[in-house]
């Protein structure tokens, strides 16, 4: 299995489903940014999202013409293996919601939580130890991690934009910039921490206009 973030804002998503786990996964899409999203569907829970493109009746293949991702959802485990079947025969990537059917997906859904800039992830086999593991995640977390995480959003540019420097001195910064005591040094905030790494890399430059992503 391989873990991987995809963006996609601009993909086309199906959704085969309008009940409850399909409002969930719609909720989910919306929230990672996706603007084309349609359902097909009987009929649609409460509360499913108004954004979304509805097409009213039963499952047919042509609605997943031209779609990147699909949503397999219903509550029916034939429906749902006609959808995996369908979805990889026009070269889509299928998530299945139930664990019933013969034809597993392509991918699952982690549980996550995001802390400002950083996103965890949690896949354990079962949702519901996923969402166990994410909860102590949740209660373990340092919020130092966050501002650090905010931090090198300005300084890892900062950093490969100097091109005086070797890939090894860039990668002895980096290492640095992971450290424990950096991690103390960036509740200061990103000025603390760039005159914390200057004294101990004196090769590092300030340009004269500033640190980019700053002012």
């Amino acid at each position: 299995m391989l873990s991987l973030q995809l963006d996609i804002r601009t993909r086309r998503i199906v959704i085969v489903g309008g009940g409850k786990v399909a409002t969930r996964k719609a909720a989910l899409l919306i929230a990672a940014g996706a603007t084309d999203i349609t359902a097909i569907a009987p009929a649609f829970a409460e509360g499913f999202p108004p954004t979304i493109k509805r097409v009213g009746g039963a499952y047919t293949p042509s609605v997943l013409a031209g779609a990147a991702l699909v949503f397999a959802a219903t509550d029916r485990a034939e429906v749902n293996d006609a959808v995996v079947r369908d979805a990889r025969a026009v070269g889509a990537l299928v998530n299945r919601a139930d664990a019933d059917g013969d034809l597993p997906g392509d991918f699952t859904l982690p549980a996550k939580v995001d802390f400002g800039d950083i996103r965890v992830t949690v896949s354990a086999g079962s949702a519901a130890l996923s969402a166990a593991i994410r909860e102590k995640l949740i209660h373990g977390f340092d919020p130092h991690w966050a501002s650090l995480a905010a931090a090198m959003k300005t300084l890892r540019p900062w950093v490969v934009g100097q091109s005086h420097l070797t890939a090894e001195e860039r990668a002895a910064i980096f290492r640095e910039l992971a450290s424990d005591e950096a991690l103390e040094v960036s509740a200061g905030g990103v000025e603390m921490l760039i005159g914390w790494i200057r004294d101990r890399h004196e090769k590092l430059l300030v340009p004269s206009a500033g640190i980019p992503g700053e002012g």
